[in-house]
């Protein structure tokens, strides 16, 4: 038991960004495993007309926590997963900028998921939507403690992401191994560093209208009561102008693995390299300027109208550039149709097929007749999960024997994504008719006579294959952990840094720092301009002592916990002050002892 517990403990302690991106990732897994369970007692609801599984009031709390975890516990985490494992070995470090701080993210990260799912515990379950529109989350209309669970809970989250996108942007602007200029940079990097502008830029707006909405209910301040000369709108706009943005947070990070995956499986370099970095520089950028085509039925007038319909279909132009480049890196390529690439190549037609309809939603009038139904579910879906999801398990396929020095089953991986494909669009292509049809979001019940029985038996069929190939994951994972086949170091004969080392890499990552003279620099190495593989040996393992690494540090998970207790004694009426206090307390001694800490 005691080496078990000195295994933990390096875990709790770990500043080792590895360790750091496999917490992240399993801590994403678990929470999909949460928000996916959400999702299918939303759709048993909604298998027959006139049903009573769920009550409204639970159907809202699903619709809210599902659409909550899914993108702040899920795809933002589980995209930094790979941010961490990937992000110093891809530029050839040997660790982040701030080992410690990296911590520190996790833990409130882990924190922040634990107090939104605290709520479920005592019963105060957030109902507002993941959207937290003010009329909603306002005490005149939700009296109890749903919404500050929500609104703290992402004052949290979002602290992490703000700490860990500060940590990479200088990660990957000064840590570059030598000679790996901006445009040798691998595109996953690129992709890596334009997220984190997004995040830093971003996360600030919604910052503050979180706390103005929790001004609003505790203090009576009014920002969004039009009986105080505040107004609702207002929420929307903050909102928005974040939440635009975070579509591309979540899906940039997708593109640039999808990216690594279909250069590596078809045997070619990524074609239109520069294009494809002044796409996603073009994309961050416009992502800030098409907040309001969500607000295309609130009433902003012809002009604001027009000017964000232009808007929204500009950004499509470096989005389409993407698409055409990777058709094109496939294009006469020795393409091998492993996994990992039947769910890159999945994401270029899925996220296709949501991108059309969000073109059709920069038209103002299409966005009014389908605003608020199931087809602006299909699209949005097919965006975060036929697109980003979907590579994300690319990426997990793909870099999971670097990782943990074994392939997943290769068998499984292809059973889970066919079980993914056929069930994701059996569940929301569908929606696409239920829209047209009328039928609207958010609706906990429907009646048997509008035509709404059939698709919704169909979209929930489909939505419990999703649910068998997400157990065929699980299954594969424990299996290949245990069983699999023994990874070499260079497992798909890749193109990056991180396949010159062993797999999984060392602590210390690289034994001598890398110089890097061709973007691609590990191909290049491997591989003649006549193309002739030559003998290039991955690098062996040396003594760890040799090499200076940051120490382990309790400190990051204490005040991770003493944010979480200063977050939750907040919005309590009954000694909240005390714990807040107590929280505070907490803070400050572990920043104390983390300033004097030995650092190894």
């Amino acid at each position: 038991m005691t080496g078990f517990f000195k295994e933990v403990w390096s875990w709790l302690t770990t500043v080792d960004h590895k360790r750091i991106g496999i917490l992240y990732g399993a801590s994403a897994l678990l929470f999909l495993l949460i928000g996916g369970t959400e999702a299918l007692l939303m759709r048993t609801q909604l298998i027959v007309p006139g049903n009573d599984f769920l009550t409204a009031k639970a159907f809202n709390s699903m619709v809210t926590m599902h659409g909550t975890t899914m993108i702040f516990l899920v795809i933002m985490p589980l995209s930094a997963a790979f941010f961490n494992f990937l992000t110093p070995l891809m530029i050839g470090a040997r660790d982040v900028a701030f080992p410690r701080l990296n911590a520190l993210s996790y833990w409130i990260f882990f924190f922040g998921g634990v107090l939104l799912h605290i709520s479920f515990v005592v019963g105060q379950i957030p109902r507002g939507g993941w959207f937290g529109y003010a009329n909603l989350t306002s005490p005149t209309y939700t009296t109890d403690l749903s919404v500050d669970f929500w609104a703290m809970g992402l004052q949290v989250l979002g602290l992490a992401s703000l700490i860990a996108a500060i940590n990479f942007f200088v990660t990957i602007m000064n840590m570059r191994a030598p000679g790996m200029t901006l445009l040798k940079m691998p595109i996953f990097i690129w992709t890596t560093l334009v997220t984190q502008l997004l995040l830093i830029f971003a996360l600030p707006v919604i910052t503050v209208a979180l706390v103005m909405i929790t001004f609003d209910r505790k203090f009576g301040t009014g920002f969004f009561d039009p009986t105080l000369g505040g107004d609702v709108v207002l929420w929307q706009h903050l909102f928005w102008v974040f939440g635009h943005p975070e579509v591309y947070i979540l899906i940039l990070p997708a593109m640039g693995i999808v990216s690594e995956i279909l250069s590596t499986f078809s045997k070619k370099p990524l074609f239109g390299y520069s294009v494809m970095v002044y796409s996603t520089c073009a994309i961050g950028f416009l992502g800030f300027a098409v907040w309001a085509h969500h607000m295309f039925t609130v009433g902003m007038g012809p002009w604001a109208n027009a000017i964000f319909s232009a808007a929204t279909m500009l950004i499509a132009v470096p989005t389409g550039v993407k698409i055409f480049n990777w058709i094109m890196t496939m294009w006469g390529g020795k393409i091998r149709f492993t996994t990992a690439n039947l769910f890159a190549i999945s994401f270029i037609a899925m996220f296709t097929m949501g991108g059309l309809s969000g073109v059709m939603h920069a038209s103002p009038p299409i966005d009014a007749q389908h605003h608020d139904t199931y087809f602006v579910v299909a699209h949005f879906h097919y965006v975060l999960y036929g697109g980003a999801v979907m590579a994300l398990f690319g990426g997990i396929y793909y870099w999971f024997p670097k990782v943990f020095g074994v392939y997943l089953n290769e068998a499984m991986g292809k059973a889970q994504f066919w079980l993914y494909m056929i069930g994701f669009n059996v569940t929301f292509f569908p929606m696409h008719f239920l829209g047209v049809q009328g039928m609207p979001r958010r609706n906990f019940v429907y009646a048997a006579d509008q035509g709404w029985n059939f698709w919704n038996f169909v979209c929930t069929m489909g939505a419990y294959l999703t649910a068998i190939g997400g157990f065929v994951f699980i299954i594969n994972v424990v299996y290949s952990l245990w069983f699999g086949k023994k990874a070499v170091g260079d497992d798909w004969n890749g193109r990056t840094l991180e396949w010159m080392i062993p797999s999984p890499p060392p602590v210390y990552n690289f034994a001598v720092e890398p110089t890097v003279d061709h973007l691609d620099e590990w191909w290049h190495r491997k591989y003649t301009s006549s193309g002739t593989r030559t003998d290039v040996q991955i690098e062996a393992h040396v003594d760890p002592s040799t090499i200076h690494l940051p120490g382990p540090s309790f400190w990051p998970l204490v005040m991770g916990f003493g944010i979480f207790v200063l977050a939750g004694g907040f919005f309590l009426d009954s000694y909240g002050a005390t714990i807040s206090i107590a929280g505070m307390l907490i803070v400050i001694i572990s920043g104390y002892a983390w300033a004097f800490e030995d650092n190894g």
